[in-house]
């Protein structure tokens, strides 16, 4: 079978200058609206700078939320949790693992606050059970002994890549057009009216101006300066949360700290690793995501306490999100852990006098459906469009695309195990053959290797891209006739695997991280300076 030549030229805006509804931002927010909109049949363009899921939306521990973790600190935001838990198991089952939740009380944890927290549940309407410590310790082995009380919840894990792929197939479908590697340049307006945007592909250098009816600014920490782009503020803080992934996964239901929301009080099993989050940091800059040793060091000292034996265990890399909220009163900075999670829809028609322009702020992933509909209801006020919204009982699109999920993943390296040769298996972590790189090498969707990395999750197991890097520059060299495309190159891919393991680097990691060292540094003649994870 012959094989193809991977794709290097995006799709481009030169056939599409004008819309009704323009969406700048790919993560959650932004596909949700979009996808809401085109099921509304509004036309819809969706405009991203770089690949869905690179802000905060990819940027996350993986939980979904059922509500229980804001009863006592944000009722308003923990009632949203807890409906939209139960949509979006509905809906978006593929990228959905029901792992179930507990929030557990530990000794440094405050005696008085699991009873004010359980009424708070039962106020708002949030499932929780109190069980036995010893029955959740039958459960989870791995748990402490020294817990006093044990609660269940409807948390889940939700995979945010996955989902955002869900969504650009669903917007597709449903007649949306999703632009990738563009970036909004100018907000053009007319007197007090947004009327146009400024656009670049910025794969191929090629300028465009969009007209729009409707604008809906949904860069998350990006939206002030999205906004300033028309001369319009947005009050904002930004949040920085640092979190550790490990390299197994002892435990398979989600564990929360009964107290007060606060630093390092939650791990959650996502795929083959637990993540331990977060920190929160007051940030000045959407961009600002250096982790720092000690943030490190408080996730795991924090996280011993539900797991003693967690220190035995090897830190695989750390990596950090930029949570956008909204602050009132024109107080933007400050401390981001006393402000609600909750989202705000700014018309800025009404705030500012200026129409043609919506931005969403704040907000939760779980919630990413609920503000969709509510700021696609806005938009439709402004247009006169009178469609009510589907997406509460329409099934998000998977097409052709198939989504990690443990158990299957398990049966499916059982089976590919015994059959694969040896030289079919590309990444022996994760399991990816040489035909599954090869067809999405062919999508034309992955314009580079961290889109790949996204859908297969190529160097993302525990020795972060040791071996299938080169492996798959090697295939992609084979496939290519000609040298391959810059964006196809293994340094910007490497780049991005090494970031953030520099502050977990000891034991067994810092040995796998200095026999990546040599193998590409005096292996294959990287430089010192390239070489800095």
């Amino acid at each position: 079978m012959p094989l193809p030549t991977p794709r290097s030229t995006p799709f481009t805006l030169r056939n599409s200058l004008s819309t009704e509804v323009l969406i700048i931002g790919g993560g959650a927010t932004g596909l949700g609206i979009a996808w809401d909109a085109s099921l509304r049949g509004l036309k819809v363009i969706l405009i991203e700078q770089s690949d869905v899921g690179q802000g905060t939306s990819g940027r996350y521990h993986g939980l979904l939320h059922s509500g229980a973790r804001y009863a006592v600190s944000d009722p308003q935001t923990a009632r949203e949790c807890a409906q939209e838990n139960i949509i979006l198991r509905s809906i978006a089952a593929p990228c959905i693992e029901d792992t179930g939740g507990y929030f557990l009380s530990t000794p440094a944890d405050p005696l008085e606050y699991p009873d004010r927290w359980l009424s708070a549940c039962q106020q708002h309407g949030i499932p929780a059970e109190e069980l036995p410590v010893e029955r959740a310790r039958e459960f989870e082995p791995a748990l402490s002994p020294r817990l006093s009380r044990a609660f269940q919840v409807n948390d889940a894990s939700l995979d945010s890549f996955d989902l955002a792929q869900l969504l650009i197939n669903s917007i597709r479908s449903a007649g949306g057009q999703v632009y990738l590697h563009h970036r909004v340049t100018g907000l053009i307006r007319d007197a007090n009216r947004v009327t146009a945007v400024e656009i670049e592909d910025l794969r191929t250098g090629y300028q465009a101006k969009m007209g729009a009816e409707v604008v809906v600014n949904a860069t998350g920490p990006w939206a002030t300066r999205t906004a300033k782009l028309a001369q319009l503020e947005i009050p904002m803080t930004l949040g920085k949360g640092t979190m550790v992934a490990m390299a197994s996964r002892p435990i398979h239901t989600i564990l929360n700290r009964c107290n007060p929301p606060s630093d390092g009080d939650i791990i959650v099993p996502v795929g083959t690793v637990i993540v331990l989050g977060t920190t929160n940091e007051p940030v000045q800059d959407p961009t600002d995501l250096k982790i720092e040793p000690w943030e490190v060091d408080l996730l795991l000292a924090e996280a011993e306490f539900i797991l003693p034996d967690l220190r035995q265990m090897r830190a695989l890399r750390a990596w950090a999100g930029i949570r956008p909220l909204y602050s009132s009163n024109n107080t933007p900075g400050g401390d981001s852990r006393s402000l609600a999670r909750g989202h705000v829809i700014v018309d800025h028609e009404q705030s500012d006098g200026c129409s043609g322009i919506i931005s969403v702020i704040g907000g939760k992933l779980t919630t990413f459906r609920m503000m969709a509909e509510q700021t696609v209801d806005l938009v439709c006020k402004r247009l006169e469009h009178n469609m009510p919204c589907k997406t509460r009982e329409t099934l998000l699109s998977s097409g052709n695309h198939s989504y990690f999920q443990l158990p299957g993943k398990l049966d499916q390296t059982s089976s590919q195990s015994m059959l694969a040769e040896p030289s079919d298996v590309i990444c022996e972590c994760e399991q990816v053959t040489r035909e599954q790189l090869i067809h999405a090498l062919d999508d034309p969707d992955n314009l580079d290797l961290d889109a790949i990395r996204r859908d297969l999750r190529l160097g993302m197991g525990p020795c972060q891209a040791g071996y299938c890097a080169l492996r798959t520059f090697g295939l992609l060299c084979e496939i290519s006739p000609e040298p391959a495309p810059a964006a196809y190159g293994i340094r910007p891919f490497l780049m991005e695997r090494w970031r953030g393991q520099r502050p977990v680097g000891w034991g067994h990691s810092l040995r796998q991280m200095e026999f990546s060292r040599r193998l590409y540094q005096e292996l294959l003649g990287m430089t010192q300076e390239e070489y800095k994870p």
